[in-house]
């Protein structure tokens, strides 16, 4: 029975071994990927740093200069706007004024020449009868 527990603790023996080596193994693999983890922070703050920091800030300044143009864009259409309408409204009075214009002075012309054709047609039908 000695040669069995002989064995079995030599093959006990084996296990411990195998599983502080293990344990050795993912306290290598922690540290290693906590290495790794640091590094990569540290490159992208690097990254951020040198490449995106400068990116935003002239995406700043063209969305300020963007923001400037629009709003002169919308300033001077609501000028041309304006000028379009009181152009308008000055068409139409002056349309409204040339009318009024031409019938009172047609309206004159109409009469008389109704007036003639009247004369006309009554010194027609009195020869004729």
């Amino acid at each position: 029975m000695e040669g069995q527990l002989g064995t079995t603790n030599l093959l006990l023996g084996i296990m411990a071994a195998v599983s502080v080596l293990e344990a050795l193994l993912l306290i290598g693999v922690g540290m290693a990927g906590f290495l790794i983890y640091r590094r990569v922070m540290t490159l992208i703050g690097e990254l951020e740093t040198r490449q995106i920091a400068p990116a935003m800030s002239r995406v700043n300044a063209i969305l300020d200069d963007v923001k400037q143009v629009s709003t002169k864009v919308k300033e001077e259409a609501e000028r041309v706007d304006t000028a379009l309408r009181t152009t308008m409204e000055r068409v139409d009075d002056t349309a409204d004024r040339v009318r009024s214009k031409v019938k009172a002075q047609t309206g004159r012309l109409v009469g008389i020449l109704r007036g003639a054709r009247v004369a006309i047609e009554t010194m027609l039908s009195a020869r004729a009868a």
